[in-house]
């Protein structure tokens, strides 16, 4: 079975599961407030998040070296905010442990071992100067 359609069937069937579990140990009115609180809470610290990785990448282009890092946070940040916009408990636990920098490190940390944070964004130019050839002589 495709894995991207196992995902669609069984992510609704957890979460499902655990709106009935929560639900029927704090109640519904409860449950339906955590889910809009963590709704709130996360895309909010994500949006922080989100500036502070922006501001960390354009500083390291500033210093002429390739933000490898910061793409790659950048977009998983985007994607665990989708995550906690999703009703739901298991994705807001998986958009929240992307969302805080330690584990976000961790999750990432073997995307970022190819690309050194030292590595200059221009060392593979080769400087010269050119000459226009008129052939119409």
């Amino acid at each position: 079975m495709n894995a991207i359609l196992l995902t669609i069937i069984l992510v609704p069937i957890v979460e499902i599961y655990l709106f009935i579990e929560i639900g029927a140990k704090i109640g519904a009115l409860y449950t339906i407030s955590l889910i809009f609180l963590t709704a709130i809470v996360g895309v909010y610290y994500a949006r922080y998040e989100g500036f502070n990785t922006l501001k960390s990448g354009m500083s390291q282009i500033l210093r002429n070296e390739l933000p490898m890092y910061e793409i790659i946070s950048g977009a998983a940040l985007a994607f665990a905010a989708l995550l906690l916009i999703i009703p739901g408990f298991a994705t807001d636990f998986l958009g929240f442990l992307m969302i805080f920098p330690p584990t976000r490190k961790i999750i990432f940390s073997g995307f970022s071992k190819k690309y050194s944070k030292g590595k200059k964004l221009n060392e593979n130019f080769i400087e010269g100067e050119s000459e226009d050839i008129d052939e119409t002589k």
